[in-house]
């Protein structure tokens, strides 16, 4: 099987999310024609991750899970770096809040050896990673489960949340806009993070440099409503701007 394309991951990502997905709305989201978009779509077809209906394509059954078990395996080192990165900020004896996303998970993986933490999350991934610690508490998001990814969201998840006040949030995003906004795929997931972003006392987002060339639909909020931003590397001059303004502190993960 051919590896898949960030593009390519993001499709599939939006087809697991509406259902089907059309041509011309993708050519508009991605900023690119619609030929760039047929020929993502064939290859996608072609692996049996997609089929080909009038002027778009639609999920192919069985592989609800594949979109995530894919984003997984894009820049793992530097995901694993900014886990490690993360971590380090992050003190024995506090409350975190965790949402959605393969970057988040290996924040999780590297709070492993931390002592006396309290992790609330709507992330199952996150408990079964944390659940072999034996110095951590895990409380778990009550929702709907997601399974395309093992995602808690819903309004139950948001007001479970919202009973909290945590130390510190941990949050990945789909995309950063080149104007400074937070986005994400589905708006149940968004709201889950902004109930994460509104309870804790310093927010921590982490994300890749893929996230720059990316583009998704529903708004979180804005890079500047966050505390520290962990990247594997310098962010774009204009985004690095918008935190240095906002007193965002930049941490850019280095080898360990």
């Amino acid at each position: 099987m051919e590896p898949l394309t960030p593009r390519q991951i993001d499709i599939l990502a939006l087809a697991r999310s509406s259902g089907r997905v059309m041509v011309e709305d993708l050519a508009t989201t991605f900023d690119v024609t619609p030929q760039t978009i047929r020929k993502d779509l064939n290859d996608l077809c072609a692996q049996g991750l997609l089929g080909r209906v009038h002027g778009g394509a639609v999920v192919a059954a069985g592989v609800s899970n594949f979109g995530y078990d894919a984003r997984r395996r894009l820049a793992v080192d530097e995901k694993q770096k900014i886990g490690l990165a993360t971590a380090s900020i992050i003190p024995d004896d506090c409350t975190i809040l965790i949402n959605i996303g393969t970057t988040t998970e290996q924040v999780a993986q590297a709070l492993r050896d931390k002592r006396g933490l309290m992790v609330i999350t709507n992330n199952i991934n996150v408990v079964n990673i944390l659940s072999v610690s034996p110095d951590c508490e895990i409380i778990v998001a009550g929702g709907v489960v997601r399974h395309s990814d093992g995602g808690i969201v819903g309004e139950a998840a948001v007001d479970f949340i919202r009973q909290f006040k945590v130390d510190f949030a941990v949050i990945g995003v789909s995309a950063i806009d080149a104007d400074g906004t937070l986005l994400d795929y589905d708006y149940r997931e968004v709201k889950v993070a902004q109930a994460i972003i509104e309870n804790a006392r310093h927010t921590i987002l982490v994300a890749d440099g893929s996230k720059f060339g990316r583009s998704a639909s529903v708004r979180i909020g804005h890079i500047s409503h966050i505390n520290t931003f962990v990247t594997d590397a310098p962010p774009p001059k204009p985004i690095s701007d918008m935190c240095t303004e906002a007193g965002v502190q930049i941490l850019v993960a280095r080898e360990s």
